[in-house]
């Protein structure tokens, strides 16, 4: 085999201070490179070990946004910060009814 340079930490850039736009910028990069198909086995191993390691790291990012939305629903002359449920039907206006049921009427 060829001298090369060392492959890069499969972690490299899916640390968890690295913001997740920048993470999913990597990981649309990694996948370019492998799509091209003109990389050696080892370099293709060591692609996908990063890209897999981005992609969990956009997935922990997003799972921890989600866990943060709050939905603001109306009850009597307050609003209620109610945290968000996916998955949980159409979203309710002021009256509670939901956008398919407005469609309905």
């Amino acid at each position: 085999m060829k001298d090369r340079d060392p492959q890069p930490d499969a972690s490299a850039g899916a640390d968890a201070d690295t913001p997740f736009e920048t993470a999913l910028v990597q990981l649309e990069a990694v996948v370019d490179r492998l799509e091209r198909g003109d990389l050696e086995l080892e370099e293709a191993l060591a692609a996908f070990e990063q890209g897999v390691a981005l992609t969990r790291r956009c997935a922990a990012q997003l799972e921890t946004a989600e866990a943060r939305i709050e939905v603001l629903m109306r009850e009597g002359d307050a609003w209620i910060a109610r945290p968000f449920e996916a998955g949980a039907g159409g979203a309710r206006d002021s009256a509670g009814v939901s956008s398919d049921e407005e469609e309905d009427r």
